[in-house]
C-alpha cells in the first residue's frame, strides 16, 4: 500500500476521494479490531497480553498488526521498558483518546439498539453466507 501524503489540499482530506489520505486513515481505523483495541485501551496503559485479554477472539497476528497500525497513525504509543524480559506497554495518544470518544459512543449505540437489531434480524431470517 502506498501511503498518501497530506499536502494541505482539500482533496487529501476528502473521504469521498479514493486517493485521499483521509480515506486511507479511515480505512485503517474503521475495522472491528482497531475499534475494539481503542475501546479496550481507553485511558489506561496496557501490556500486549492485557490488550489481548480485553479483546476476546483476536489472534496474536491481528493484535500485532492493528497495534502497529495505530502506532503508525499516531493514535497509540508503544513504550518499551529496558527490562529482562522487555516490558512493552501501549497507551492511546491525544488523537487516539479523541477517537475513543467516538468509539465509545458507537459502543453505547450498539448497547442501546441491540434488541431492535436482533428483532429485525430474526424477522429477516438467517444471514446469507458467501
Amino acid at each position: 500500500m502506498v501511503t498518501k501524503q497530506l499536502s494541505g489540499t482539500p482533496e487529501n482530506a476528502d473521504l469521498a476521494r479514493a486517493d485521499s489520505l483521509a480515506r486511507e486513515i479511515f480505512s485503517d481505523v474503521a475495522n472491528k479490531w482497531a475499534l475494539l483495541i481503542i475501546e479496550a485501551l481507553g485511558e489506561r496503559t496496557l501490556r500486549f497480553g492485557e490488550v489481548r485479554s480485553e479483546v476476546d477472539g483476536i489472534s496474536h497476528k491481528m493484535l500485532t498488526q492493528n497495534l502497529r497500525m495505530l502506532e503508525r497513525n499516531g493514535l497509540a504509543r508503544r513504550t518499551v521498558h529496558p527490562t529482562v524480559p522487555p516490558k512493552v506497554e501501549y497507551t492511546l495518544t491525544e488523537p487516539g483518546l479523541a477517537l475513543r470518544e467516538t468509539v465509545h459512543r458507537m459502543c453505547d449505540w450498539t448497547h442501546r439498539y441491540i434488541d431492535h437489531i436482533e428483532t429485525s434480524r430474526d424477522r429477516f431470517g438467517p444471514a446469507d453466507t458467501p
